[in-house]
């Protein structure tokens, strides 16, 4: 977090990589699929036309195949470079482990088919370092006694090897990233909004960085591969091809234990120990109308509808599944009858979340800010669990309470707070923006302030006395100095003079 805080200072919030590794890697992987399509209509297989073909993009059309094969080759490093950022930023953020799991499972095998596509890759340009790959590949899989005869026998002398082995790699460099792609879209099936293009802005800089590179440092291929010689030495691309040296230096053995052992390591991690269950939101059909905004506003898909089944005048009624569901609170954020104006009956909303329902919420708010000094700059801080340790900051006329997300703030709250008089402005904070724990509470959070999301704050909450401030566990000096010239802003304000009124029910507005 300390570093992202860096970065948000050269890039600013919106355009910080970091935020976006995944989105990231999905750009890269349409640049390598769209300059591959080039390079291949004028790929030929063969003996030697492999070879001359890319000879012939790389030297003769150097003003376009040139730059679409350096495009090809640094886009795939660069996915390769966004995949392990990806993975050791959410393994940091612990965002891996209960529902979550699914995303990191069906990311393993992603691994596997992007390091085969970029080494069938490699093959196809028949170079020098093609031929040790091909070697040093086939000897790997010779340890396993499946084969009839050995594989590397086919790259001992020129005699042994025709067209047919390039038509076989143009198959499988072609296929394993089709397969890639669909792998891709399972990967996203229980992430609702996922968002999949980086920002424009980013997009077009990592772009042009790339272009760049492709022009100032192109890829080139080495002397066109002699099997009747051993290649040596020969540069190495290590990104993919890094465990090539230690093939050589440990054996096949070795190598694949490593391979399957890591393998199987990083498909049960999210059960190394698994994540501590906490109660699923649970859905009270008493108060709910099947308006469906849990089930949108659900970052994780764990919120359906299904027919009614208790025989109300509604269509629909929201149903969750515990085992996906990750207790955010997010919907009950969303759901617009957690009102804390709510006075006739038990206050228990249409979907509630065991751990911290909305009824304990409005307690806990009236008990913080009931202690609260009595002067003209009180602030209540909604705080976020996963974010800035609120409570740090309670006395001095400073007031909190903490939620597991952001998102489960229902803005009527802010409303209650202001209106009842509770304090004299509202803080609410949380992750950083573009790196909310649970991916969407702080953006629809902001989206229900601003009015352009159900539920809304209402317009006659005066925004002058709300102030958002999004900060990390690290940011804490920032949010002090923030909460500062909050308090001092809201010394030099009016009394608030709001008037409640009450209708039939006793509903107070």
């Amino acid at each position: 977090m300390w570093i992202e805080g860096w970065i948000d200072h050269i890039f600013g919030q919106k355009w910080n990589p970091t935020y976006c590794l995944g989105a990231l890697g999905y750009y890269y992987f349409w640049i390598v699929s769209i300059s591959g399509i080039y390079v291949y209509i004028f790929f030929e297989t063969g003996i030697p036309d492999a070879f001359m073909s890319i000879e012939y993009l790389t030297n003769e059309q150097w003003w376009l195949g040139g730059i679409m094969r350096s495009l090809h080759r640094y886009a795939s490093d660069a996915m390769v470079a966004m995949m392990v950022l990806h993975i050791i930023r959410e393994f940091a953020f612990d965002r891996y482990r209960g529902g979550r799991w699914f995303s990191w499972f069906t990311g393993v095998p992603m691994l596997w088919m992007v390091m085969i596509a970029g080494i069938t890759g490699y093959w196809l340009v028949w170079d020098e370092l093609a031929q040790y790959v091909a070697i040093t590949t086939t000897e790997l899989l010779d340890w396993f006694p499946i084969f009839g005869e050995p594989i590397a026998r086919n790259f001992l002398a020129p005699s042994h090897l025709d067209s047919r082995f390039f038509t076989m790699m143009i198959f499988a460099h072609i296929f394993v990233p089709l397969f890639l792609l669909f792998i891709m879209w399972i990967h996203l099936q229980r992430v609702a909004h996922s968002t999949i293009n980086p920002p424009r802005g980013l997009a077009i800089g990592t772009f042009l960085m790339l272009l760049v590179l492709s022009i100032i440092k192109p890829a080139t291929s080495q002397s066109i591969a002699d099997l009747s010689t051993i290649p040596s030495p020969v540069g190495i691309d290590w990104f993919y091809l890094w465990i090539y040296p230690l093939i050589d230096i440990v054996g096949p053995a070795w190598i694949w234990i490593g391979l399957l052992g890591g393998t199987a390591l990083l498909l049960i991690v999210p059960w190394l120990p698994p994540a501590k269950k906490v109660p699923a939101a649970v859905v009270n059909l008493d108060n709910c109308n099947g308006c469906t905004r849990c089930v949108v506003d659900c970052p994780f898909s764990a919120i359906t509808m299904q027919k009614r089944t208790d025989g109300m005048a509604f269509d629909q009624e929201a149903i969750v599944n515990p085992d996906i569901c990750v207790a955010c609170g997010i919907c009950v954020g969303a759901c617009p009858t957690a009102s804390p104006f709510r006075r006739a009956g038990e206050f228990i909303p249409g979907i509630d979340l065991p751990g911290l329902s909305a009824s304990t919420l409005r307690d806990k708010v009236e008990r913080a800010a009931s202690k609260l000094e009595g002067r003209p700059d009180r602030i209540m801080v909604f705080g976020c669990d996963k974010a800035l340790r609120v409570d740090k900051f309670r006395g001095k006329g400073i007031a909190t309470v903490s939620m597991p997300c952001a998102g489960m703030l229902p803005p009527s709250f802010i409303d209650f707070v202001l209106s009842r008089k509770l304090a004299d402005g509202v803080v609410v904070t949380g992750c950083r923006r573009g790196e909310c724990h649970y991916r969407l509470g702080q953006i629809w959070l902001e989206e229900r302030l601003d009015g352009v999301r159900d539920p809304r704050l209402r317009k006659r909450v005066p925004r002058e006395r709300v102030n958002r401030i999004w900060a990390s566990a690290t940011d804490g000096r920032m949010f002090a100095r923030n909460m500062a010239s909050f308090q001092g802003t809201l010394s030099d304000l009016k009394p608030i003079d709001h008037k409640i009124k009450k209708i039939k029910d006793g509903t107070e507005q």
